[in-house]
């Protein structure tokens, strides 16, 4: 698990102001490599080079760099509102940490300040003959840099801010999170299966602000744990709405042990994060289906695709073997109720699906699908959740044959239970 300065920085480098900024760097330093340039290029290998034939690339590259990245720049506002009004609010995160946006703006703003500096500097004689070459071969390589970059960003331009494209990478981000939550299934620690684990001379911490909890650092935690030969007992998981007066964790430590010290280990913000937070990555798949199922969108294929998406990410649990050892035997972590998990995903998509025959057939199909994995809690939650799909479906669906399909496909699940 990252800790929290490298989960900090993982943040940092997703903005895309970051990766901008380097490559603006980057193109500077290019356009000053000529002034440098006869330090170590051969004279054997120089050529005359007149400076207006750089100069003439130079402002084309210019000129045709800004008119590129401020068109660039609207379609990704108008790719990010349609993602908003069509998807969900939530999951424009994940597109403006786009990697493949980020670093073709990143690129052109580069060649933009590239071009810039270089004609700045051929204007003011700074060049000498050597330094021409140099700034002309760089040139060469930067159009090849633009023309390979133009064509990946025409590409992926006929993908950005679709629904079945927002859509996947929420499901990327969710097998991510949820894979590492399945290999470390309490953060590393050691199971809180209830309160009455917390002795009762445990100290509470409470939190120093409200919020959501974005990222936890149970390794920080567990330093703190055996430095002062105690233990921490955590309440609040990544996902979590704290405030002042719901205490975040216990500690049972020596006395004089400073437990503010404990705050650094949680890292909370405004919003959830994607990062440690399967249960917020399947809530945006809720939305997502709850979008498309609105009457305003009518698109039950989106839902239904939703419903798939899910059983392939719970399906993960299948796989599931208990770590023999903890990594931080110091600290207690709930792990993942798998009510929540289900809830979080099928209360929605049941309850705004339910006047619509199509998505219900197929969500029942699912829990059957997801009722036969042999992992603790499924079968219980999946016929939960069948018998009020179907509760739902009864008071919703018009005709009497649709009804009983439904109650075929639920019946069948919960015999098997």
């Amino acid at each position: 698990m990252l800790s929290k300065w490298r989960w900090l920085l993982s943040q940092l480098t997703r903005t895309l102001w970051v990766r901008a900024a380097l490559f603006a760097v980057l193109g500077v330093l290019t356009a000053l490599l000529g002034i440098v340039a006869d330090a170590f290029w051969p004279n054997s290998l120089a050529y005359n080079i007149g400076a207006d034939a750089v100069d003439g690339i130079l402002n084309i590259l210019a000129t045709s760099m800004l008119a590129v990245t401020t068109f660039s720049l609207n379609v990704m506002v108008a790719a990010y509102s349609a993602a908003t009004a069509t998807v969900s609010p939530r999951a424009t995160r994940l597109l403006r940490q786009d990697t493949t946006t980020q670093t073709v703006l990143a690129t052109f703003i580069g060649s933009f300040l590239y071009s810039l500096v270089g004609i700045i500097a051929l204007s003011t004689e700074i060049y000498s003959q050597t330094g021409r070459q140099v700034l002309f071969l760089a040139t060469l390589v930067v159009i090849a840099i633009i023309v390979l970059t133009l064509l990946r960003w025409v590409e992926h331009l006929s993908r950005l801010g679709r629904v079945g494209e927002t859509t996947g990478r929420v499901e990327e981000i969710t097998t991510k999170t949820m894979a590492d939550r399945i290999a470390n299934p309490c953060l590393g620690g050691v199971p809180l299966l209830g309160p009455d684990q917390v002795p009762a001379d445990a100290e509470p911490l409470f939190s120093d602000r409200t919020g959501y909890v974005q990222h936890l650092d149970v390794g920080l935690l567990s330093h703190w744990a055996e430095a002062h030969q105690g233990q921490v007992f955590v309440a609040a998981l990544p996902g979590a709405f704290v405030a002042a007066n719901r205490p975040m964790a216990w500690s049972v430590a020596q006395r004089g042990a400073d437990r503010d010290a404990l705050l650094e280990a949680f890292t909370v913000g405004e919003e959830r994060s994607f990062d440690q937070d399967p249960r917020f990555c399947l809530s945006v798949l809720a939305e997502i289906a709850a979008r498309a199922l609105s009457p305003a969108v009518n698109d039950p294929g989106t839902a239904i695709d939703v419903i798939g998406r899910a059983v392939r990410i719970l399906g993960l649990w299948e796989n599931y073997t208990a770590p023999k050892t903890p990594t931080h035997p110091r600290v207690c972590v709930p792990p993942l109720a798998t009510k929540d998990l289900f809830d979080d995903i099928f209360t929605t998509v049941a309850r705004d699906g339910a006047g619509m025959i199509e998505v219900q057939l197929r969500l029942q199909k699912a829990l059957g699908i997801l009722a036969a994995i042999d992992c603790e809690g499924f079968a219980e939650n999946a016929r939960r959740h069948s018998e009020q799909a179907l509760i739902q479906a009864e008071a919703k669906l018009p005709l009497e044959s649709e009804k009983q399909s439904l109650r075929n496909l639920s019946r069948a699940i919960c015999q098997d239970f």
